[in-house]
């Protein structure tokens, strides 16, 4: 069993810049892909990254490679976010999740999400 919480969301305007947090309970963290996604009103959940057990090898959604990087430190259980150039339409709620294997397929646990606006 793995729970997570994110955290780290909020406004900021267009440009801005922000860094989400994602910490889980459980020692076997380390064992876990562990992806990023989101959902903006109205529109389904999309991927946005994913970023392997060790943190050697990271994916990311074509749209948003270059502006966000996913980064884990296994000592703290914390997988992160760094969102860069942010713009309105990055506006979602935004959730971690946990899988093993693969960093495509259905995800096993999931976080609540945190709320990410972005003003123009």
């Amino acid at each position: 069993q793995v729970q997570l919480v994110e955290s780290g969301g909020g406004l900021v305007q267009a440009g801005g810049s922000l860094r989400l947090s994602c910490a889980a309970s459980g020692r076997t963290f380390v064992s876990y892909v562990m992806g990023w996604f989101r959902q903006a009103p109205g529109k389904e959940r999309e991927f946005v990254a994913a970023i392997t057990e060790s943190g050697d090898s990271t994916y990311y959604a074509t749209s948003l490679k270059g502006r966000f990087t996913a980064s884990r430190d296994n000592g703290k259980n914390t997988v992160y976010l760094q969102m860069n150039s942010l713009k309105p339409e990055d506006t979602a709620v935004y959730y971690c999740a946990a899988r093993k294997g693969s960093y495509w397929g259905e995800y096993e646990y999931w976080g609540q999400g945190t709320q990410v606006t972005v003003s123009s």
